[in-house]
């Protein structure tokens, strides 16, 4: 299930319920069910108090990775461990893309829950970067979700840095930006798609979370709403979620517009 961790604390994981699989309909397995590699394994909860901006937030943390990952990296821990190589245990990590789900409110409540999918930035929600607004989306959606009525969870997808391209590549196209292409034109440059990201995963785990039932998206994207449709969920009400507007974004949000965003020109204006 999950040979990275040591058996015996996988087994204690298992037991207490901490450490289950799920399939791609979001329904828990029985611990040895197989599934040909497509399941979903979920560590947590886990109580995870947060300082977003000036505001305190507890969440409950869950970790999440297709197992089709998984596999990659439990011969590659094998070898390790024989060769009492411990310091080369990072490498187990370039395969692994582990999404987080962030509960925030009592979930057992839930009848149209606000939810947040959001792509992992590094330059924006952990630097800070005004290149984009992502930070500050980041942000105020936890802000958003824990103020409602309901309350919701942010999904946060670590494999879709640059709209699914990865950081190096993300990189260049800044290069290319800075030369005077827009965010979409770089990608194409490269050779690249211009939005390559795989919501799959986000479907399969709002419904292990929720269920297919109703929901509020914060998102100006529309193809975030039509891939998740395309999974099943379509009771989906989106929620404009514009911020963090600046001169040094705003031309990277007028090509976000001219590409479908549902943005306003009064928002970047």
């Amino acid at each position: 299930m999950f040979t990275y961790l040591d058996p015996a604390v996988r087994e204690r994981l298992v037991d207490e319920g901490k450490l289950i699989r799920v399939d791609r309909e979001g329904n828990t397995l029985a611990p040895e069910e197989r599934t040909g590699g497509q399941a979903i394994s979920i560590l947590g909860p886990i109580p995870l108090p947060l300082q977003n901006g000036e505001r305190d937030v507890t969440v409950d943390w869950f970790a999440c990775v297709r197992n089709t990952e998984l596999s990659k990296v439990e011969e590659l821990a094998a070898q390790l461990r024989e060769q009492h190589t411990q310091q080369l245990f990072a490498n187990l990590a370039t395969s692994m893309a582990v999404n987080c789900v962030l509960l925030i409110g009592d979930s057992s409540g839930w009848s149209n829950p606000l939810v947040r999918v959001h792509s992992s930035c590094l330059t924006g929600d952990v630097f800070g970067s005004q290149r984009c607004e992502c930070g500050p989306q980041l942000h105020l959606a936890i802000d958003t979700i824990a103020d409602d009525r309901e309350g919701g969870m942010v999904i946060y997808m670590s494999g879709h840095e640059g709209r699914g391209i990865g950081l190096w590549a993300k990189a260049a196209t800044y290069l290319l930006q800075d030369a005077g292409e827009n965010t979409y034109q770089a990608n194409r440059s490269l050779g690249l798609p211009d939005d390559s990201r795989d919501f799959s995963d986000a479907a399969t785990l709002i419904r292990h979370f929720y269920g297919s039932g109703p929901f509020r998206l914060l998102t100006n994207n529309p193809k975030k709403i039509q891939d998740l449709a395309e999974h099943g969920l379509t009771d989906v009400t989106p929620i404009k979620h514009v911020i963090g507007v600046t001169d040094a974004n705003r031309r990277y949000l007028e090509a976000k517009k001219g590409w479908g965003h549902k943005i306003d020109p009064e928002d970047i204006s």
